[in-house]
């Protein structure tokens, strides 16, 4: 490969790597054509971007980003790595857990390496956490029904006993003065 090449891929690797939040890490190379297709099929149906490298490559990417240490990651730059670029936190691990679920044995699956996932770290053995973690979307949707709760119940109590729970709210109000 020729010198310019390579520095237009780890140029490429950079920008990706600071375009995403989320990087997993992952050994396919048990995956045969057929089931390294199927699964680049279902990246491309998640929004994750699957992305075979060169460890060298993307470790002098790694080292050129500034605002963030991968430095953890290196120790798992070994062997065949293919790279899962996601701006949800938990799909690639969702995706890794759902295709291998299907698979009997060792051989055939895709493993996780390592992960950069919301500003931390995560080995292989960290896969099934990383599944069920939740995204920043979904955390949200949990803080906006906790606050609606309260409302919605104070709703409820009024519609429910209609005029005379505001009748005795106001009467209240008035016995004050």
């Amino acid at each position: 490969m020729k010198k310019e090449d390579k520095g237009r891929i780890i140029n490429e690797l950079t920008e990706q790597l600071k375009q995403y939040p989320h990087v997993y890490l992952t050994d396919i190379e048990a995956l045969n054509a057929e089931k390294t297709s199927k699964l680049r099929r279902a990246c491309f149906k998640q929004e994750v971007k699957l992305v075979m490298v060169k460890n060298t490559l993307l470790k002098k990417a790694m080292e050129k980003v500034e605002e963030t240490d991968y430095s953890e990651l290196y120790s798992v730059l070994k062997g065949n790595t293919a790279i899962m670029f996601a701006n949800v936190a938990n799909t690639p691990a969702r995706l890794i857990k759902d295709f291998t679920k299907d698979i009997k044995g060792g051989d055939g699956r895709p493993k996780l390496k390592g992960a950069y996932v919301q500003e931390g770290f995560y080995t292989a053995n960290d896969l099934e956490t990383l599944a069920t973690i939740k995204s920043r979307e979904e955390l949200i949707g949990d803080v906006i029904g906790l606050l609606q709760s309260p409302i919605k119940t104070v709703i409820s109590a009024l519609q429910s006993n209609g005029g005379q729970m505001i009748h005795g709210l106001l009467k209240t109000l008035e016995e004050r003065k």
